[in-house]
């Protein structure tokens, strides 16, 4: 399935999900999503275990703020959240889920010749 133009509306996440791949070419960008992402989980989770509850208020300025220096820096492109918001946020724990499980990898592949697309 080939990412669609980013002026499409997205009927269901399935149609959404390649596109949103397609904006996190980057291998930079989607470390910083991950590291982002991993800093919201602790954040959530030391708020939950300790007396700092406030400490959630920071998860949302750690996940965007990492994501949106990876898109702007790295990526060179407006995140998906701006367009998206629902289906970005979505998109960003799956991406998040494949990258642990190495269903997809920190840096693109190049099917074509069987290298990182990040280091020719």
């Amino acid at each position: 399935m080939e990412a669609q133009p980013p002026a499409t509306r997205y009927a269901t996440f399935r149609e959404f999900y390649p596109f949103y791949l397609s904006e996190h070419r980057n291998a930079t960008c989607r470390k910083l999503h991950f590291a982002g992402t991993s800093l919201v989980l602790g954040l959530v989770l030391a708020a939950i275990v300790t007396p700092y509850g406030w400490l959630v208020l920071l998860a949302p300025v750690a996940g965007y703020g990492f994501a949106w220096v990876g898109h702007f820096a790295f990526e060179k492109n407006r995140p998906a959240t701006f367009k998206y918001p629902g289906y970005s946020l979505a998109g960003d724990w799956v991406m998040y889920w494949q990258l642990l499980t190495g269903k997809i990898h920190f840096e693109e592949r190049d099917p074509r010749a069987g290298k990182s697309a990040d280091s020719a």
